[in-house]
């Protein structure tokens, strides 16, 4: 575990000179929040399949979160983290404290995730993606990797990384990896082991509801929206936030004549634990 940016970049810069046939070593990047889980195991493989070196960080972010009571609710697993690291052969685990990679606190400079970053996701947490490409810009400084790597779930993210690669030329290739599912259909996440069985029951219809809006996709976008709206019928323990059909070009709401791909978009809070998914749909 490398604690310190000094000890990051003496310790890339020796991954970075060392002999390889090819030539100058590849480096990957996954970022986490740790407590990782079969979900952050396939970005690792993929990124290993990718780069002769990863590196993955399991910083815990303060700037995603409203308090620093939520901060320090986040469930944190730095034991199990090292083992699983350690039988994956990660090269560089970047697990810095809050103190050594934001001095300011959260009184510092942010990079803006504009109007967009105030939808969906950023909608009830307006505060939350500034966060997100704040740490993430700065970990593309610190180790200029070639090459990072996502998850499917967090789709939003993915994109507002993206284009903040485009628009501020760091010249990082992006891989998206399919999001790992449990039986039930339910994203593998560190929140689903908190469910007791009714409300994990309850929230394993989040994906029934994707299911339903792909269904419906050769109706138009109305018939989607309300065909998963059905779906979730009746079931008290779901507090839906947001169900959404959005262009994956802009990931803004389609209009009654999009034709083709689309992302249906869900959030919905289940037993105090909030969920997101997304499906791809196609537009008829």
């Amino acid at each position: 575990m490398i604690r310190t940016i000094e000890d990051l970049r003496t310790r890339l810069a020796e991954a970075r000179s060392a002999d390889r046939p090819g030539g100058a070593a590849r480096v990957a990047l996954v970022s986490t929040l740790g407590a990782l889980h079969d979900g952050h195991v396939d970005l690792i493989r993929a990124a290993r399949e990718r780069a002769d070196v990863v590196v993955v960080s399991t910083f815990v972010n303060p700037l995603r979160f409203r308090t620093a009571e939520e901060t320090a609710a986040y469930p944190r697993t730095p034991d199990a983290d090292a083992d699983l690291l350690d039988d994956l052969g990660i090269d560089l685990v970047f697990a810095p404290t809050a103190a050594e990679f934001l001095p300011a606190g959260t009184a510092t400079t942010r990079v803006s995730a504009g109007d967009l970053g105030l939808r969906y996701e950023g909608r009830t947490r307006p505060f939350y993606f500034d966060g997100v490409l704040t740490v993430e810009a700065k970990l593309f400084h610190l180790i200029r990797p070639d090459v990072a790597v996502y998850g499917e779930r967090d789709l939003q993210r993915a994109f507002l990384v993206r284009r903040m690669i485009r628009d501020l030329d760091f010249g990082i290739d992006t891989i998206l990896v399919p999001t790992v599912r449990a039986e039930d259909g339910l994203p593998v996440s560190s929140r689903v082991g908190l469910l007791d069985e009714a409300d994990r029951r309850a929230a394993a219809k989040l994906p029934v509801a994707l299911e339903a809006a792909a269904s419906n996709a050769d109706l138009g976008v109305d018939s989607c929206i309300a065909a998963a709206q059905s779906s979730l019928m009746g079931e008290a323990r779901i507090h839906l936030e947001y169900l959404s059909v959005v262009d994956p070009e802009t990931f803004l709401p389609v209009d009654d004549g999009h034709r083709g791909r689309a992302i249906a978009l869900i959030a919905a809070t289940v037993g105090g634990h909030r969920f997101i998914d997304n499906a791809e749909i196609s537009l008829r």
